[in-house]
């Protein structure tokens, strides 16, 4: 695991750790200064794992450069083969073929090499674009995670408040009925001294 996703899951830990600000389903507390540490460590990793893409795929430049230089040695030394069996007269016809195969044989491992090379570059920067994906899979991941989790505990902080206000609301109407009946029966006394 690189250090870049340790951070990502850090941050998705101190996230799901912060409380929600009071009557707030969407906004939660979180120390600035925390969040800012753990946000500039991964500014300061991401580059780095960029350069080192960008140094492998510059590699496939060198890689290259170096078959075609392969080639154009080979090519050269199959010329000044050529040239030597040709400034012998008696074996002419045999320095042509001879030449011809050289320069076929250099030909053929020279397009061998930059086919590789091309093959090579084409994985690394299959790689590149495939570790790129991943990352914004894993980060999209995460996101979603915890929108997910802090709707969860919404759900709950929610529930546990209806719980409370439905018993409020029982007890105040309880509480309510009990005083209506004390003032009827506070009115109803005078009335039954008044016919004794």
């Amino acid at each position: 695991m690189s250090r870049i996703e340790q951070l990502i899951g850090e941050i998705e830990e101190y996230i799901d750790g912060c409380k929600f600000q009071p009557l707030s389903n969407t906004k939660i507390l979180v120390n600035k200064e925390e969040l800012e540490e753990l946000l500039v460590e991964l500014r300061l990793r991401i580059p780095d794992e960029i350069k080192q893409y960008q140094k492998i795929i510059s590699n496939q430049d060198a890689i290259l450069t170096d078959a075609r230089t392969q080639a154009d040695a080979m090519i050269e030394k199959a010329t000044a083969q050529t040239n030597e069996l040709v400034n012998e007269h008696e074996i002419m016809q045999r320095a042509y073929e001879a030449a011809n195969q050289v320069i076929e044989d250099a030909n053929n491992q020279a397009q061998t090499i930059v086919d590789a090379a091309v093959r090579d570059a084409d994985n690394i920067r299959q790689g590149a674009v495939q570790y790129t994906q991943d990352m914004l899979k894993s980060v999209e991941n995460i996101i979603n995670h915890t929108m997910e989790g802090a709707q969860g505990r919404f759900d709950s902080f929610m529930s546990s408040l209806k719980s409370s206000y439905d018993i409020v609301s029982a007890n105040r109407a309880e509480l309510d009925h009990s005083i209506q009946r004390n003032d009827e029966a506070a009115a109803a006394e005078p009335e039954q001294q008044n016919q004794q």
